[in-house]
């Protein structure tokens, strides 16, 4: 038996993951909300990995308690995730995965565009998502992860803030409503530069988004996050100072 593997969060996705590694040939320990983490960590004190799979809203408080024996040793798997999220909780070196697949109770993994994977323990995940078919490749530079975080953003932010305007399908979003997904993307993008402190090349993010879009072409542009999404983009905008007048004008005919 290979080393085990723990994972934080038994959700859809935490569970497609704990499937892999299983069936890549580690023990997973799994560790939900009610069980105490540094209890787990001494008894599990070098895993091969621990794979951080919570909710975007839980995954401040997670880093925050993540025991130090873990902490060189922790894969990331959230959406709206960037480099700054884990180096404000002094998170050394961490693996990190753009998760561009979908599992939710009761169907089959949907994949979108094949997912990336960068960091110390990458090769560990490409042998997991391996054993259940889903695409996946490992990237060989930050520079690189830093891209395909932020094209995720810019996926997820804008298919779910236009889509509370159209509905609809990412292609249809596209196909249809190109000059309102442009607005939305050029605000969206103006939040990513502000959180990732760089110009991001925008051109490739558009083309990369669009890429997804049509990946999975009947994906539904509008999740039941798509308003907590605005509202903490906009929240994000106010404390950087951006305009970002499509997000504004979006979240005013929402509360009409």
């Amino acid at each position: 038996m290979k080393d085990p593997v723990v994972i934080i969060g038994l959700g859809q996705i935490g569970c497609v993951f704990a499937n892999g590694f299983l069936k890549a040939g580690h023990a997973v320990y799994p560790v939900t909300r009610d069980m105490d983490m540094d209890a787990e960590a001494t008894r599990i004190p070098e895993p091969a990995l621990t794979i951080l799979a919570v909710a975007e809203n839980d995954m401040h408080p997670a880093l925050d308690a993540i025991p130090q024996a873990w902490r060189g040793r922790l894969g990331l798997v959230q959406n709206e995730l960037l480099p700054g999220d884990w180096e404000g909780h002094g998170i050394p070196d961490p693996t990190v995965i753009s998760v561009w697949f979908e599992k939710k109770k009761g169907q089959d993994v949907k994949i979108v565009v094949p997912s990336p994977v960068w960091g110390p323990h990458a090769g560990l995940i490409n042998n997991a998502l391996d054993t259940l078919d889903i695409p996946n490749y490992r990237v060989d530079s930050a520079d690189e992860m830093l891209y395909e975080l932020v094209r995720k953003n810019a996926y997820i932010l804008t298919a779910n803030i236009a889509g509370l305007v159209v509905g609809g399908t990412t292609s249809e979003l596209w196909d249809k409503h190109e000059g309102l997904a442009r607005e939305v993307l050029a605000d969206v993008l103006d939040i990513q530069d502000h959180l990732t402190g760089r110009e991001n090349d925008r051109e490739k993010v558009i083309n990369g988004t669009v890429e997804a879009f049509f990946g999975d072409p009947e994906h539904k542009c509008m999740g039941r996050s798509a308003p907590a999404r605005l509202e903490r983009a906009l929240q994000i905008a106010d404390e950087a100072g951006l305009e970002v007048k499509k997000l504004r004008e979006i979240f005013s005919e929402t509360k009409r």
